[in-house]
């Protein structure tokens, strides 16, 4: 399966903490499945750590390109397909991070693996 992951899953599972459903966890770690991090998500992590929102071990420049080589997850670059989907797409949610990951996993066929159950209103498939 092909897995995008909601920054704060993201987050969770490079911090190990608890956050994680045992089915996310199981999915993520799972040999078969590809998972990917938008770099919306990288984003997102900057402006919460320069706003002192979120603390990170060591620099954002390092902290994000290590955590992915470490977890063998893909980076997810934002094309102009994406942006222009995020048009289409209702407003079950008003957050710009979490519309334009939709839109990259509608685009993508991607499922996400995030907490929010409001994410399956879109026609993603949810894994949590």
């Amino acid at each position: 399966m092909r897995l995008l992951l909601d920054t704060h899953a993201f987050l969770w599972w490079v911090a190990a903490s608890g956050g994680l459903s045992r089915k996310a966890k199981s999915a993520i770690g799972g040999a078969r499945n590809d998972c990917f991090v938008s770099v919306a998500s990288g984003w997102e992590i900057a402006i919460k750590v320069s706003l002192g929102k979120l603390r990170i071990d060591g620099a954002l420049e390092r902290f994000l390109p290590e955590q992915l080589a470490a977890n063998g997850f893909r980076a997810l670059a934002i094309d102009l397909k994406h942006a222009a989907r995020v048009a289409t797409l209702p407003f079950h949610h008003r957050d710009p991070f979490d519309r334009l990951l939709v839109a990259q996993a509608l685009e993508e066929d991607l499922a996400m693996v995030t907490a929010d159950p409001v994410i399956a209103r879109y026609g993603v498939k949810r894994v949590w």
